[in-house]
């Protein structure tokens, strides 16, 4: 339907294997151009996302959100 491009996808339904979402459906919502496809994907929120159609399964890794801690250099030494 839209060979070799980019396109903007909402996920309707999906399942996590292995640290990993695997998108079971979609639905398209625009065919998206080369040059606006990162400032498309970091507009994209929730069940939305930028996917390539050279890719023929959209597999997502999940990252877990790391914690970062201020280090005071001043009030470590010795």
């Amino acid at each position: 339907m839209y060979p070799n491009q980019f396109v903007k996808l909402k996920v309707l339904e999906s399942h996590i294997e292995n640290e990993q979402e695997i998108i079971d459906d979609v639905a398209v919502i625009t065919p998206i151009s080369d040059e606006l496809a990162t400032k498309e994907l970091l507009k994209s929120k929730g069940d939305e996302l930028v996917y390539h159609t050279i890719h023929e399964n959209i597999i997502l890794e999940i990252r877990r959100d790391v914690s970062l801690r201020r280090f005071d250099y001043n009030e470590h030494q010795v």
